[in-house]
């Protein structure tokens, strides 16, 4: 365990957040999408309550979560504007700034670090000018850009960062522009593990970074490969990581414990939008009891040696027993 860890662990938010000898609500974290430009909120289809929300709608929202026992946030803002690099980010600080100006302490918000719902073409990365090699994204400037988000979200007053982008080296670029800005206390939460899945269709469509052409295999894992997943996350771990994570959750239980044994870090897991669209699809053909099935697949999730999980129910948690 890494000495910044150990100190951030001496914040109540941490102790609850990976408690290891109890589970409850401030061990799941609720994401939030907010849409730059929304004139009202929008449906994602399989997503139940979860919506796109406006600038506006996000504070009742938010609200709601928190009277609802919900204490853990994951912001991704969709910005109105798409560019190809030098990405600007006024309109995600402002959407941190009135969460944490209105809610202060009350909630922890945790912001994805990512480009993919920036750019005009739906990839994770800034694309070369010329591609004349195999690798077609651009590594020194998709780093920069990367760091440059996650120092403009913590300037904005996020309680932490999380990159989703499976890019070589961003956990290290991160966490190196942080500490020189004097930020070495916020966490990194990394996509440590993030398998190349089609259970992601849901996200895509709310975050609006359905890639517009190929596909993302070239830096996501294969989903046949434990060995690259070990080595990914611990890859992160080294790299200065404080919590790692495994996405799909339910179709990569089997990597938490190892990930853990291997890297010496909390490891948790995100129900993604299309494992937690399946069961509100079950459950609409009278197939599955939802909020049963849903706790089931936490209680798995926990079994499984996830200190945290991030899913889409968490505001149901309450209706489900947990406090």
């Amino acid at each position: 365990m890494t000495n910044r860890l150990m100190r951030l662990r001496q914040s109540q938010w941490m102790r609850d957040l990976l408690a290891e000898t109890e589970f409850n609500q401030r061990q799941l974290i609720q994401p939030l999408f907010v849409v730059e430009g929304l004139s009202r909120d929008e449906e994602i289809l399989g997503l139940g309550e979860t919506k796109r929300n406006t600038e506006e709608s996000i504070l009742q929202r938010v609200e709601k979560d928190l009277e609802a026992g919900v204490r853990h946030f994951l912001l991704f803002h969709v910005p109105k504007a798409k560019a190809e690099c030098a990405f600007h980010h006024e309109a995600a600080q402002r959407v941190i700034q009135k969460l944490k100006s209105h809610f202060g302490d009350q909630l922890f918000l945790w912001i994805d670090t990512c480009l993919c719902s920036m750019t005009s073409h739906g990839h994770c990365g800034v694309l070369r000018s010329s591609q004349t090699t195999s690798n077609p994204f651009d590594s020194s400037r998709t780093l920069n850009e990367i760091s440059r988000a996650a120092l403009a979200y913590v300037e904005a007053g996020a309680d932490g960062v999380s990159p989703s982008d499976m890019m070589d080296g961003r956990v290290k670029h991160i966490r190196a522009l942080l500490d020189e800005k004097g930020y070495d206390m916020k966490p990194i939460m990394s996509y440590s593990t993030k398998f190349s899945s089609h259970f992601y269709g849901p996200f895509r469509n709310a975050a609006n970074s359905t890639p517009q052409f190929g596909d993302r295999q070239q830096y996501q894992i294969d989903v046949r490969s434990s060995t690259d997943a070990l080595n990914s996350s611990q890859r992160c771990a080294e790299e200065g990581a404080d919590l790692l994570m495994v996405k799909p959750g339910m179709s990569s239980i089997d990597l938490i414990k190892p990930i853990a044994q291997k890297c010496h870090l909390p490891v948790g897991a995100y129900q993604v939008s299309g494992e937690y669209a399946g069961l509100q699809m079950l459950s609409e053909k009278g197939l599955v009891h939802f909020e049963k099935a849903l706790l089931e697949t936490w209680h798995v999730f926990k079994r499984a040696g996830a200190q945290y999980i991030i899913t889409y129910g968490a505001r149901e948690s309450r209706k489900l027993g947990l406090r």
